[in-house]
């Protein structure tokens, strides 16, 4: 009964087999499993796990999608598709605006507001000289300095400390504040390290210190009175008070958005992080908010905004470190929404930008991959033709790729991402299986037949140089 179940299968069978034969599809060309195993199979460098495969088959995907694209004449600037593309930068400039927007209505202190917080005395602008001395300076060397800057202390005073800039300039050693004339920002207490900040925070206005002992060496500190450092100060109050507006706003985000964390979220985002290319239309939820939800797909988008080395981090966090990241990234996303809310566009600086970074991009990727639209225009009379040709010079390039012999370029993600929505695409985790095997065997057939390197045969005669005997083993070069 089962043979006869099957032979009335045979068109099934077909495409059980069919399938297997092929690792990816992508704008109607295949890569099949013998090609794929022999690009892996000769590269010593790729791991022979799925996992590895997997993510070798998707960026096939994405060199073939690019280049599908240029053959059928897709016009890769245009604003639509450099927007997808760019929506990393498009987001964080959005979001920048919007935060001007907030902070100008909310931060730009009148005079008589500045002169308050001076007074207040909540917010400080210190200035030093430092002179750099390592913990384990010897006590002559200690005192050499200490009385070097007792004698600039002298002569700062003598000239009623308004030359203290200029001493700085001349004679402190600390590189990020010295050509400023030993400015340091403005701050709220904290921000400095305690041997520093505590006879600091003793000073009365255009008050100068003894001389100070830090784990950065030796200083002289001064509070200029405000007349000095105006400007600076009302700078540095913006930005704290910016700061703790910015705090406020997040945590008000939280609350009245009703943020809330599903249970498992945690080991879902692990679970994620496997496999970001099957997690690209997971709908799950993650974290629920008034109105909406963070769902495992719009993680994604955030993941592969990501520095890829945090990424790596998530599947070994705790459950508690990923239910704040969760929160943090579900907030950015309410904060990009609510720039989009407030109105807020790209001005012509910032199109400036996304479009010479999107420029940039896809004028590499034509250049690694030896296409253009004009070349592949001149090279093939049919569409068919046209992706022939730039399929011909996908393979070429993957091939030596894989094998070290071209640089590796890739399609950033969201490029791919975009190029995925726009065009069929698949990956075959049968194909994936069956050419693990065949790389394997590959592999094993290498590695059997390959010779192992010559030893070192010792040259006829004595050795060009006498042995020392008086080196004491371990001894190296300084």
């Amino acid at each position: 009964m089962l043979v006869l179940a099957l032979g009335g299968c045979e068109p099934l069978r077909q495409a059980f087999s069919a399938r297997a034969s092929v690792v990816a599809r992508a704008a109607g060309q295949e890569l099949t499993v013998e090609q794929f195993a022999e690009w892996v199979g000769h590269s010593a460098k790729v791991p022979l796990q799925p996992g590895a495969l997997t993510g070798l088959a998707n960026v096939y995907v994405d060199h073939m999608l690019f280049a599908a694209a240029l053959a059928q004449g897709r016009d890769l600037h245009d604003s639509l598709f450099v927007l997808a593309a760019g929506w990393p930068t498009v987001s964080q400039l959005k979001w920048d605006h919007f935060h001007q927007r907030l902070l100008a209505a909310r931060t730009q202190l009148s005079p008589t507001q500045v002169d308050s917080a001076y007074a207040a005395g909540g917010v400080r602008l210190f200035q030093h000289i430092l002179l750099q001395l390592p913990a384990s300076a010897a006590p002559p060397q200690e005192r050499a300095k200490r009385t070097r800057l007792e004698r600039l202390r002298r002569d700062i005073a003598a000239q009623g400390g308004v030359s203290f800039a200029q001493f700085a300039k001349r004679y402190s050693e600390d590189p990020s504040s010295k050509a400023s004339g030993g400015y340091l920002a403005a701050s709220p207490p904290g921000q400095l390290v305690p041997a520093f900040e505590t006879p600091a925070w003793q000073l009365e206005p255009g008050g100068m210190s003894g001389v100070v002992r830090s784990s950065f060496g030796l200083h002289l500190i001064r509070r200029p009175p405000l007349a000095e450092v105006r400007d600076s100060f009302r700078a540095g109050l913006e930005t704290t008070i910016a700061a703790r507006l910015d705090s406020i706003y997040v945590d008000h985000l939280a609350t009245a958005w009703k943020l809330r964390v599903a249970d498992g979220a945690p080991a879902l985002a692990r679970q994620t992080v496997q496999d970001l290319v099957a997690a690209r239309t997971d709908s799950r939820t993650l974290v629920s908010y008034r109105g909406g939800a963070l769902r495992v797909r719009d993680l994604v988008r955030w993941l592969y905004a990501l520095d890829p080395n945090d990424v790596r981090a998530i599947p070994g966090a705790s459950d508690d470190q990923l239910r704040q990241f969760l929160k943090v990234v579900t907030r950015q996303e309410l904060l990009i929404q609510q720039a989009d809310s407030a109105g807020v566009r790209l001005t012509a600086d910032d199109w400036r930008q996304i479009r010479a970074e999107h420029d940039s991009i896809v004028a590499t990727l034509e250049r690694v991959l030896g296409i253009t639209p004009q070349l592949l225009k001149d090279s093939a009379a049919t569409p068919d033709a046209r992706i022939r040709l730039a399929a011909t010079r996908v393979d070429a390039y993957l091939g030596h790729a894989f094998q070290g012999a071209a640089q590796f370029y890739a399609v950033p993600p969201f490029l791919g991402e975009t190029l995925r929505a726009e065009l069929p695409w698949s990956v075959d985790p049968g194909g994936i299986g069956r050419a693990l095997e065949r790389a394997r065997a590959i592999r094993a057939t290498t590695d059997s037949t390959r010779r192992p390197p010559p030893g070192l045969r010792p040259a006829p005669g004595p050795p060009p140089i006498p042995a020392d005997t008086t080196r004491k083993p371990g001894g190296g070069r300084l």
